[in-house]
């Protein structure tokens, strides 16, 4: 018989717990905006970019190892 005397104590401490963690979060400001956060997957977070960007109009992709290795046309004689 006890035992549920304890545990009816923990359980009173930890409700009481959340109680005080749910009034310091109302009184710091964190449910005040609660339009925002519905709408804000709406909303473009990117730059749009051009089709160039995307497709390169000379299909050739240049990596760092292949500037590394191949010698510039324009500089060797």
């Amino acid at each position: 018989m006890s035992v549920i005397f304890i545990l009816i104590l923990i359980s009173l401490l930890v409700a009481g717990g959340f109680l005080i963690a749910f009034l310091w979060a109302v009184k710091s400001g964190q449910y005040e905006d609660d339009y925002s956060p519905a709408v804000r997957i709406l909303f473009d977070d990117q730059q749009k970019t051009s089709p160039d960007t995307i497709f390169p109009k000379n299909n050739h992709v240049i990596s760092k190892e292949s500037e590394k290795t191949e010698p510039d046309s324009k500089t060797s004689n």
